[in-house]
């Protein structure tokens, strides 16, 4: 299999996008004047679905998948390096422990992050690129803003239905965990149709640079098979 550098930096961004992602999911914010809460994480994570999109769009599913995993994995390893850091002993001079006790609140968090980020972002993620792959075939490759729009719909809503609940249950009301995840579905989504435009104008570009379109006929859908 080979692997371009586009794809490389396609695949950069998505794990880099995944990463950070889980770090700013505690710092939940107001939606300006509304009752509504949403978490941090939603100033980044959409970009992860739409590189996703264009990964499954160009490259296939297959290739998408290997993505994910990789993503996965290096979550995974950032989590398990910030909890050996919270661990380690006091810092020396007063000035600084305050700096540490802040760094050691937000990252003993991350772990219960990452964890439901394994989880929920495996599923949303593979039914992204499924609802993606198969409406492409099914639509002869045509219509990609309503399949890219349809899938994120797909992919998000089963993410944050996993995601959420994990996290938060217990630290607040079981309806602010619900609203949250209505709340950040609406919001990816607006945010998917809002940059659809440069979402269509990118997969246009990679498809020129890569000189292909991949359909998926006849590919096994098992997202734990890699080859």
């Amino acid at each position: 299999m080979t692997l371009s550098v586009t794809f490389v930096i396609l695949a950069t961004v998505f794990t880099v996008c995944l990463i950070t992602s889980n770090i700013f999911v505690p710092r939940t914010w107001k939606l300006w004047s509304l009752p509504l809460q949403l978490s941090g994480a939603v100033v980044i994570f959409p970009i992860s679905y739409i590189v996703n999109d264009i990964l499954t769009e160009v490259y296939g599913y297959r290739k998408a998948q290997l993505v994910i995993w990789i993503g996965l994995a290096m979550s995974g390893f950032v989590a398990l390096m910030a909890q050996l850091v919270t661990m380690l002993p006091d810092p020396i001079y007063p000035e600084n422990k305050a700096v540490a006790e802040s760094f050691d609140s937000l990252f003993r968090l991350v772990p219960r992050s990452t964890i439901a980020s394994l989880v929920a972002f495996v599923v949303g993620s593979n039914i992204n690129a499924l609802v993606m792959s198969k409406m492409k075939i099914a639509s002869k490759g045509k219509g990609f803003g309503f399949r890219a729009i349809l899938s994120t719909v797909a992919g998000e809503l089963t993410d944050s239905l996993i995601f959420f609940p994990i996290v938060f249950i217990g630290t607040m009301p079981l309806k602010a965990v619900f609203s949250i995840v209505l709340t950040q579905v609406t919001a990816k989504t607006l945010y998917e149709i809002l940059i659809l435009p440069v979402t269509a104008a990118a997969v246009r570009k990679v498809k020129k640079i890569e000189g292909i379109d991949t359909f998926d006929n006849g590919i096994s859908y098992n997202p734990f098979r890699l080859s």
